[in-house]
């Protein structure tokens, strides 16, 4: 056989090594291991299936009005694979998820599947977290915390409708942040 079908054949066959290769270096060992949902809620009363499910950490869905019931601290953080950012904070989310499961609600939405559920709140760059107090309220963060929030308020009432952060926090200003909502890990 001439060397050169051979590195025709060869050539697309090693590429195709080396972008597999590449793809399982950077995803290796990334997966999410699924955090056991609690099985009662803050006051001790057993939960239902779907209501274990307002406490995943992913959401393909949720209603807010529903998540406001449970009384805690809710925390909600818009990203994508795609991004940089968005995949740096994911393991403090992932971690502050775990650590605070029944204490706080933390969901985590893909505005890349998940457009509808982000155009509902005032997200416009990825990582977005949105901030909800334990009754319901935007959260008002204390002046000592040093992370920029941004409060945004009905134009025609002038109250406060939601409370943002735009970009990744560290694992000491989102522990900062859930200690300051009310919520003890």
């Amino acid at each position: 056989m001439d060397k050169r079908k051979v590195l025709k054949i060869v050539a697309p066959l090693l590429i195709i090594v080396v972008i597999a290769g590449i793809w399982a270096y950077k995803n290796y060992g990334t997966a999410k291991t699924e955090t056991p949902l609690p099985s009662t809620g803050a006051d001790g009363v057993e939960l239902t299936a779907d209501e274990q499910l307002d406490f995943a950490l992913d959401a393909a869905s949720f209603d807010l009005e529903k998540l406001k019931t449970y009384g805690l601290p809710i925390i909600i953080d818009f990203g994508a694979d795609w991004c940089g950012p968005c995949r740096n904070f994911a393991p403090i989310l992932d971690a502050a998820h775990e650590e605070m499961l029944g204490k706080a609600i933390i969901k985590y939405v893909d505005t890349d599947t998940y457009a509808e559920i982000a155009g509902a709140f005032p997200v416009t760059v990825i990582p977005t977290q949105v901030f909800i107090n334990a009754d319901g309220t935007p959260y008002v963060p204390s002046d000592d915390l040093g992370v920029e929030f941004i409060n945004y308020t009905d134009k025609d009432s002038g109250l406060a409708t939601f409370t943002v952060h735009e970009g990744g926090l560290t694992a000491e200003q989102l522990r900062a942040i859930l200690t300051d909502m009310g919520a003890q890990a």
